[in-house]
């Protein structure tokens, strides 16, 4: 039902179209064409817009929860999305786990195989007409390109090299539990018209990585299979289309996880209220259920025992805060009688906190319960654990550190402006 403006931009796989009555927005709208080599091959394939706008929609949907800032607002229908409109940065940033394809053409000596610690990060200038040639990123910043009214500059390469990095984690970590190891990623990043800020645009689909399931190059399950062909008969498209079917229906699955947790936040006296919501607000940034309950390890042992009880019975991993301020018999008290993580948190007064700290830091042999003031601290560590395996966790947390080390360097870039 949308009115459709002009045409703003056209590739080889699709077509983006202005939207008059969302300001700030187009209509990203697939086809059902499939190329390689910049199109020196090319070839229609029925339903590829379909399973094209499925990938790159759930996809994008997991990265922007994650807390990662793209175009992507929503899917639209089963070919086409809506995205905020951004002016492209001609440049596609390739981050690489594993050693394969054009890598080792370029790089003679190196066999397929080879992994990257941490992965490599790869930039190439958008040209057909030179198919597509390697650029550094001095002469990103030597091209002084300019778009939506920015300049991109060190601190701009900067944050698109950060941000390749961490959304290749952030969907490395997602496959695994399918048990397909991404191999690498091709992604493009554009200028927000509206808000001047580098978001993560275009697409990622099925052409934009290469997928191995198990690790194992022979049943990969992207473009590659269609690259690979050494004739393009109508039975080698419907095989490689079957690649990409496989891809889109699992692709649907990294939106979710069989992982449960949950943070049980016990406090030693009601008046605790305000410190313990800190905590339960925290978590909910992480995607986390929290619980909160009133027990006193010193005035009623034997409840503080049956509470534990009731969460180590249901068998949903749980970590437990104990925040107790005075004497801090809760956290030990739980350490000591129980397999599950304790993390104490205890809400010291200016008046007495160095000396109240030490019952939570000062503990008997044999318990390990670690200590954090910061309510979000605690969350945290919470998050630290059940990410371990939950890649949706996983990736907010990733995300975050995203996201604090680009405030840093935007405050960064902002102060040396100002001095100047």
């Amino acid at each position: 039902d949308l009115k459709l403006g002009k045409k703003v931009n056209e590739g080889k796989t699709k077509e983006v179209y202005e939207l008059p009555d969302i300001p700030g927005c187009v209509l990203m709208q697939s086809k059902d064409q499939i190329t390689a080599g910049n199109a020196a091959r090319k070839d229609r394939m029925e339903g590829k817009a379909a399973i094209s706008n499925t990938t790159t929609s759930c996809v994008f949907q997991l990265l922007q929860e994650a807390g990662i800032k793209t175009a992507f607002v929503r899917k639209q229908s089963d070919t086409a999305f809506i995205a905020a409109h951004c002016e492209m940065i001609p440049i596609e940033w390739v981050c690489r786990r594993i050693a394969t394809g054009s890598f080792l053409k370029r790089n003679p000596g190196v066999k397929e195989g080879y992994k990257f610690y941490p992965p490599k990060i790869e930039m190439f200038f958008k040209d057909d007409a030179n198919n597509d040639p390697q650029w550094s990123e001095e002469q990103i910043i030597e091209a002084k390109f300019s778009f939506a009214g920015l300049t991109i500059g060190q601190t701009e390469v900067d944050i698109m090299s950060r941000s390749t990095q961490a959304i290749f984690e952030i969907l490395e970590k997602a496959w695994q539990p399918q048990n397909c190891t991404l191999v690498d990623l091709k992604i493009e990043f554009g200028v927000n018209v509206l808000t001047k800020e580098i978001v993560l645009a275009d697409v990622i689909d099925n052409d934009s990585w290469r997928l191995w399931p198990a690790g194992d190059r022979s049943q990969q399950k992207d473009k590659q299979s269609y690259r690979d062909l050494k004739e393009v008969t109508p039975e080698a498209l419907q095989m490689v289309k079957r690649n990409f079917e496989w891809v889109s229906e699992r692709v649907e699955l990294l939106l979710k996880t069989k992982s449960q947790g949950r943070v049980v936040v016990l406090m030693g006296s009601s008046s605790d209220l305000s410190h313990c919501e800190k905590i339960k607000k925290a978590c909910a940034t992480f995607g986390i259920p929290c619980e909160l309950r009133v027990t006193s390890a010193h005035k009623g042992p034997d409840e503080t025992l049956r509470i534990k009880a009731e969460y180590e019975g249901d068998g949903i991993p749980t970590v437990f805060v104990a925040v107790a301020g005075r004497s801090n018999g809760l956290g030990p008290v739980m350490s000591g009688n129980t397999a599950y993580p304790v993390v104490n948190c205890p809400p010291l007064s200016a008046d007495w906190g160095t000396q109240d700290v030490w019952s939570s830091l000062r503990l008997p042999s044999g318990l390990s319960c670690p200590t954090t003031l910061s309510p979000e601290g605690a969350a945290q560590f919470a998050a630290q654990i059940f990410g371990l395996n939950n890649h949706l966790v996983w990736a907010k947390l990733r995300s975050n550190m995203l996201n604090t080390w680009i405030s840093l360097k935007q405050a960064d870039k902002k102060l040396r402006e100002c001095s100047l």
